[in-house]
């Protein structure tokens, strides 16, 4: 797929959009459509992810030496928990990613948490602006098409 982007790169070349018949620009269009579409799931992924890393952060937060040998309840599934009690405060096993999970002291926990939601957010606002540079050369072409078909009625 070609790439469409409004800042100069090398290897790319610059195309006026006033050149290009309605099909092509419609066809631009089409392409820029998608890939806002995919950017935008990719944002609600991210986002989702987002929110897990900072509850599990926020979740640590809440342990101490005080919390040992306190009741909790322990997730198995997104929905399902298993009563259990809080043995060592010093340590908990983390979910990595792809069903690894991993002992860690618990700042070192809380530190890959502040980690994660750190690199997330950095990766959508990296989407967001490449959305909104799409988003911007959609308009231009939406503008470019709509006076083309109004030059075609005349």
């Amino acid at each position: 797929m070609a790439q469409i982007s409004s800042v100069e790169q090398p290897n790319m070349k610059q195309i006026d959009l006033t050149t290009l018949s309605v099909p092509q620009l419609t066809a631009l269009k089409q392409q820029l459509d998608q890939e806002l579409n995919l950017f935008q799931e990719s944002l609600t992924s991210l986002k989702m992810a987002q929110g897990k890393f900072q509850n599990s952060g926020e979740t640590l937060e809440k342990i101490n030496p005080e919390s040992e040998g306190k009741e909790i309840l322990v997730p198995l599934t997104g929905s399902m928990y298993v009563p259990g009690k809080l043995m060592d405060t010093q340590k908990v096993i983390i979910d990595i990613g792809t069903r690894y999970y991993a002992e860690k002291d618990l700042d070192t926990a809380k530190d890959y948490f502040q980690r994660k939601t750190k690199f997330v957010t950095e990766q959508m606002e990296k989407i967001q602006i490449l959305g909104l540079e799409k988003s911007r050369i959609r308009d231009t072409i939406v503008e470019i098409l709509e006076l083309k078909l109004k030059q075609k009625q005349n």
